[in-house]
């Protein structure tokens, strides 16, 4: 599913621009949680691209939540994450 994405222009959508680490998951953790509640199977999650310190953790966070089953940076945009959630 994630594989054959085109445009996100409607997905649902998180922006982490000006969070530390520790927000950062505990957001991403909530939007997993409120997007299974509503049923989405693909979200994105919008970290910046700067020194890479919020995609690897969320990427690191990602790797552990059995909720989501793939996940990989935009292909259009390297500070995005689209998340396929089971």
């Amino acid at each position: 599913m994630i594989d054959n994405y085109m445009l996100f222009d409607n997905l649902p959508t998180l922006d982490l621009h000006g969070e530390d680490r520790i927000s950062a998951i505990i957001k991403t953790k909530e939007f997993i949680s409120d997007n299974i509640k509503l049923n989405n199977k693909l979200i994105v999650i919008i970290h910046g691209v700067g020194k890479s310190i919020l995609k690897n953790e969320i990427h690191k966070y990602l790797k552990t939540d059995k909720r989501v089953s793939n996940y990989k940076l935009n292909i259009f945009n390297k500070g995005e994450t689209i998340i396929e959630i089971k």
